[in-house]
């Protein structure tokens, strides 16, 4: 299943300033789970090591899923 990323985060630009079509660089997704997952490092509060990084990049997917359906009316 093909899940939607909400396109590129950065698209870039032909010279006639058209979109253009690029599969390269980090998608809407990524760029708003790096947003989530720095806002929670930056808790001082959290004990990282006990409750493991992988928790947090899974929340900072899970939120950047649903900042995409809030966006887009899309289901995360």
């Amino acid at each position: 299943m093909s899940r939607d990323t909400g396109g590129l985060a950065f698209p870039g630009l032909a010279q006639n300033e058209q979109k253009v079509d690029i599969n390269e660089g980090m998608t809407l997704r990524d760029y708003f789970a790096g947003q989530a997952l720095q806002g929670m490092l930056s808790n001082t509060d959290i004990d990282f090591f006990a409750t493991g990084y992988e928790y947090y990049a899974k929340e900072a997917y899970r939120l950047a899923d649903a900042m995409l359906a809030e966006r887009g009316g899309l289901k995360p």
